[in-house]
């Protein structure tokens, strides 16, 4: 069963913009928390930005002014818009679902490449 299906992903200028989609089920995606990690050539997987608990959104400090996360329940999709990309946002872009105890979930990933 496929239940997170990212898109979206591909080849920008610095400066540039692009807009990630990741589908869940309609189960996952209201009874989870979700958010978008990525992992940078060789360097582990990190946050970029998620729902947390409290329904508030956490975004890591160097994407922060940049970056938008955002969700539409009617087609439970979670959207990051990313915005002033730099080469440093290189990287494969993975969607999270997170469901403690029960579950952490991860897509397949869609890359993303900012180069002039």
């Amino acid at each position: 069963q496929v239940q997170l299906v990212e898109s979206g992903g591909g080849l920008v200028q610095p400066g540039g913009s692009l807009r990630l989609s990741c589908t869940a089920s309609r189960t996952l995606f209201s009874s989870s928390f979700m958010g978008w990690y990525r992992q940078r050539p060789g360097k582990e997987r990190e946050v970029v930005a998620r729902f947390t608990n409290s329904g508030s959104i956490f975004y890591r400090d160097s994407v922060k002014g940049r970056f938008i996360l955002s969700r539409n329940n009617a087609n439970n999709t979670l959207h990051l818009q990313m915005n002033s990309l730099t080469p440093e946002d290189t990287a494969v872009y993975i969607c999270n679902s997170y469901r403690p105890p029960a579950y952490d979930l991860w897509g397949q990933g869609t890359q993303v490449t900012v180069s002039s």
